[in-house]
């Protein structure tokens, strides 16, 4: 049985920085955790395999060193291996709306004093049942699902040249997809403390927040909270692509609720289903920050499910 904390370390995290700094980095946090183990990542998905054998194998604490990418794969391995770990961040991606989420300033030494404090608090977590090709597949969140634009955006990333940066790319990206995107047609069952009820949403993009925020600062659920036992969901439709792209503007000052398309409302379960056709290949999810699938979805909150230190 290991006693020491597992480090899950993504060294493409923060454009490929973490690799390169990495080494002046271990000396740090060894100053301030002690003794370590190192786990790198080599391929999306590997964060979950690492976690999960390194609760097996009796690891207390497991640090996720990288993004809200690398968090989610850590709190992913942890909840399926069963076992009582808990769970560290030290941000390293260019996002860090987790962090942003938990008040967290995004340096090295603020990370450190979060962890080394005694402080501790149980993280609610969002299960996910999910369409991947002709396949249902499942998995846990502990920011923000999304569904619509933001899952287009991140395939589009994920295939552009990053010759001009992430930036660059980014935006790119975000132009094509709002030429690709469609309008979802909605159908939505969604309770809170056993009340349920069904609607039906338009939209062009629905978030489903544990956190406040995604895409990098956009704070698209003021009053979310990571351990209050519930989650926001925010749908945004418009009456236009055009329209759309300037409420989403809005969405970096929270002040896109209360406008016309916007709506707003609270659950500890939700089912989601797609009724148009024609937006199913453009209606995509984006995990954490991650593209993973499609709808339809199935989502539950597990409260308190996972003990973050600091």
């Amino acid at each position: 049985m290991s006693t020491e904390p597992l480090l899950v370390v993504n060294p493409r995290s923060g454009g490929g920085k973490t690799e390169k700094l990495f080494a002046s980095m271990q000396s740090v946090i060894e100053s301030r955790l002690g003794a370590v183990k190192i786990a790198f990542t080599e391929h999306a998905g590997h964060g979950i395999e690492l976690a999960r054998a390194g609760a097996e194998n009796g690891h207390p604490l497991i640090v996720a060193v990288g993004g809200d990418g690398t968090f989610n794969e850590v709190v992913n391995g942890v909840m399926l291996s069963k076992c009582a770990t808990k769970v560290g961040i030290i941000g390293q991606g260019t996002g860090g709306d987790f962090s942003r989420a938990l008040g967290v300033e995004h340096r090295l030494d603020k990370y450190l004093d979060t962890l080394v404090s005694g402080r501790e608090r149980k993280l609610d977590v969002g299960w996910l049942r999910y369409r991947d090709g002709e396949a249902m597949r499942e998995r846990y969140f502990v920011n923000i699902l999304s569904a619509g634009m933001g899952g287009l955006v991140d395939r589009y990333v994920a295939d552009a040249s990053r010759a001009l940066g992430g930036t660059a790319a980014y935006f790119g990206a975000s132009v094509k997809a709002l030429v690709a995107c469609r309008e979802g047609k909605l159908l939505i069952t969604a309770s809170i403390n056993g009340q349920s009820r069904q609607v039906k949403i338009a939209s062009y993009m629905l978030a489903i927040c544990n956190g406040r925020f995604f895409g990098s600062g956009m704070h698209v659920a003021p009053m979310a909270k990571v351990d209050d036992g519930r989650l926001e969901v925010v749908s945004i439709g418009a009456t236009s692509k055009v329209a759309f792209a300037l409420n989403s503007r809005s969405i970096y000052s929270g002040s896109h609720l209360g406008k016309p398309g916007v709506e707003h409302f609270p659950c500890d379960r939700i089912k989601i289903e797609l009724e148009n056709e024609d937006a199913r290949d453009v209606f995509l999810l984006d995990c954490d920050g991650e593209a993973i699938g499609g709808l339809p979805i199935e989502v539950e909150l597990r409260k308190g499910a996972v003990v973050l230190k600091g």
